[in-house]
């Protein structure tokens, strides 16, 4: 299918991307909509992956032969609440200063789907021996929830590449691993009676309490314990995330509820936290909850996580994003990417996009004008590589 599109620079597109307002809790289809017809209009077909209640989409897309194998370039269309921010501009209308594009999303990141959708016309001109996928999902910023069942249809519906680059903001460095956060939802229950009669109810805040202390006691043997140097911090970070408990200060409170995280390393299992908690709950606090309340009970959801990454020191698309890139060394970040899912799913995996995390979800979140430009020659270096 051939068809002649509109060309627009990298800062055109980005100004329509972050004009649609993809905040997680809204529908991502009017900015779906619009890449898919821009797509189409060079000729490009797409597939959507439709979300079980049809108000999101992930999208895929095929530039060169249509076969297994080549490349896909992965991004996320979501972004970040603005709420309880103060912007000195409309966060939804790109603004231009300093040698910095301002909105929400442009870091996080738009910035990288507006280069690569400006790289279109280009990859379409040629003749690529090697197809470039588009890979963009929905949902990625409350837990990667659109791209997994994207990567569910690879080698089905989908053709399934051979690697996979993650364009999140990395300052266009190559990164090869990162942490993997897991997230819990402890529930206490005790026994409420009027705080006279104290010893008669069962206080469901302190048995949290211990429980938080338990979680805190993970954390310092894990720093002690088990270390990667190439992370800042370079041990896994277990917190408490929330704390709610109580009705009355008469009141034995009968529940409290908290959330706790672990940022995993690569290579480690945030199951065997989750499994020691609910020893210490089963040896430590039920017993003596259960001796006055019967009822009393604790439970501990998985609510959503994302596995740690850490790629092949031999594999293929590390050594190609380092040619690309012109650079000799690694890096590591602390934040989660859907890599590890596309690794899991056997299409090994890289991070590396413009802009800088350090201004992703902020107020007047920007990208620099010269990371976009980084990018736009980094991805016709793809192109010249996927014609070979």
């Amino acid at each position: 299918m051939s068809a002649k599109g509109p060309i627009y620079t990298p800062a055109e597109l980005l100004a329509r991307l972050v004009a649609f307002d993809t905040t997680s809790r809204n529908s991502n289809l009017g900015l779906i909509a619009f890449i898919e017809d821009y797509l189409l209009q060079h000729g490009v077909l797409s597939r959507r992956v439709v979300s079980d209640d049809g108000e999101k989409a992930s999208l895929y897309a095929t530039i060169g032969p249509e076969r297994e194998g080549g490349i896909a370039l992965s991004g996320h269309t979501d972004v970040v609440p603005v709420d309880g921010q103060t912007w000195t501009s409309d966060p939804f209308t790109l603004r231009m200063a300093d040698g910095r594009y301002y909105g929400r999303g442009t870091a996080d990141m738009k910035g990288f789907l507006a280069a690569v959708l400006a790289a279109t016309p280009d990859f379409k001109s040629r003749k690529l021996k090697t197809p470039i996928h588009y890979a963009f999902s929905y949902d990625e910023e409350i837990g990667c929830i659109g791209v997994r069942p994207m990567i569910a249809e690879l080698g089905k519906g989908l053709a399934k590449p051979r690697m996979v680059i993650v364009g999140e903001p990395t300052s266009m460095r190559v990164v090869d691993a990162h942490k993997g956060p897991v997230r819990w939802l402890v529930e206490v229950k005790g026994r409420a009676v009027h705080s006279s009669m104290a010893p008669l109810g069962v206080n469901a805040i302190t048995f949290a309490a211990r429980m938080v202390g338990e979680i805190e006691r993970v954390e310092n043997e894990l720093k002690r314990t088990t270390v990667n140097p190439r992370f800042d911090p370079p041990y896994p970070t277990v917190q408490v995330t929330t704390l709610n408990g109580g009705t009355a200060s008469n009141i034995i409170p009968i529940s409290c509820t908290f959330g706790f995280e672990v940022r995993a390393l690569p290579g480690s299992n945030p199951e065997l936290i989750e499994r020691r908690l609910r020893r210490f709950a089963e040896t430590e606090c039920l017993p003596e909850m259960r001796a006055v309340a019967p009822e009393a009970e604790i439970s501990i959801t998985r609510r959503e996580g994302v596995p740690p990454f850490g790629a092949d020191p031999a594999s293929d698309v590390v050594a190609l994003a380092l040619k690309l890139t012109g650079q000799n060394e690694t890096h590591t970040v602390s934040f989660a990417t859907e890599a590890g899912l596309f690794q899991d799913a056997g299409a090994p995996a890289v991070i590396c996009g413009p802009g800088d995390i350090a201004q992703a979800h902020t107020a007047d979140e920007w990208i620099a004008e010269s990371e976009i430009t980084k990018c736009a020659a980094f991805l016709k270096r793809l192109g010249d590589w996927a014609e070979t």
